[in-house]
């Protein structure tokens, strides 16, 4: 069976990757023929994999597979997930950075956030709004909500506490250690950036702001993200 990790980008995959293979020892493989996260930073950290199989043998296997996706959920599919979700804003900014090449102009980094926010400018990921609202509405029971925010904080807590949800039978290992930001710097600090909560506020004009806000999808979506305030790993349903 699957797990997905499932997440618009910059949201914390990663972290969750990482802080589920230091709590369980589990490894963790993604829906794309490619892992380019692990190409970058390296396969250790987050006991990344190449998938055995084609995604429709791994759901339908025995065993269990922890799997990144950025995708839209697709209508229908129920499986079990853990859905990391971060305010839109940070999301863009962040996945925006990490995109731009040295000398781009201003403009470009803009372009990049306002097709983010309205069009689909995450490509495979689609618009913001439109990723997290396949995930996280309507709300159901199999699929776990972690805030970013819950993560950076306490990443083995938020984890653990979605695992007990969508794999109960899991056994934390003892003494697990979580990552510190010092640590994920030092293996690179262009892809564990800033880690925190509201940076888009020094990071984007207020007219981005504004039009982050002129989208009826991203207050629904960041309305949704507000009823899982303080209830880190919940379960909806």
């Amino acid at each position: 069976m699957i797990v997905w990790l499932a997440s618009y980008p910059r949201s914390g995959n990663t972290l969750a990757r990482i802080a589920l293979h230091r709590l369980y020892g589990v490894p963790t493989y993604v829906v794309y023929e490619k892992d380019g996260v692990a190409e970058r930073i390296g396969s250790e950290l987050m006991g990344a994999r190449e998938r055995p199989t084609e995604v429709a043998a791994m759901q339908a296997a025995p065993e269990l597979y922890f799997v990144k996706t950025h995708r839209p959920r697709e209508p229908g599919d129920e499986t079990p997930s853990i859905c990391l979700v971060r305010d839109g804003r940070d999301a863009a900014v962040s996945w925006a950075r990490l995109r731009r090449k040295p000398g781009d102009p201003r403009e470009s980094f803009a372009a990049d956030v306002r097709g983010q926010f309205t069009d689909g400018g995450g490509a495979g990921a689609g618009a913001w709004a439109t990723n997290v609202l396949s995930w996280l509405d309507p709300p159901v029971r199999h699929r776990v909500v972690v805030r970013y925010e819950d993560l950076i904080a306490d990443p083995l807590h938020a984890i653990r506490a979605a695992v007990r949800v969508v794999a109960p039978w899991l056994t934390p290992q003892a003494n697990a250690e979580p990552p510190t930001f010092t640590e994920l710097q030092r293996v690179d600090a262009g892809f564990f950036r800033r880690g925190i909560v509201g940076s888009h506020r020094d990071e984007l004009d207020a007219d981005l702001v504004g039009l982050f806000w002129e989208q009826p999808p991203n207050v629904a979506a960041m309305r949704l993200l507000t009823r899982t305030r303080h209830q880190p790993g919940r379960s909806d349903g």
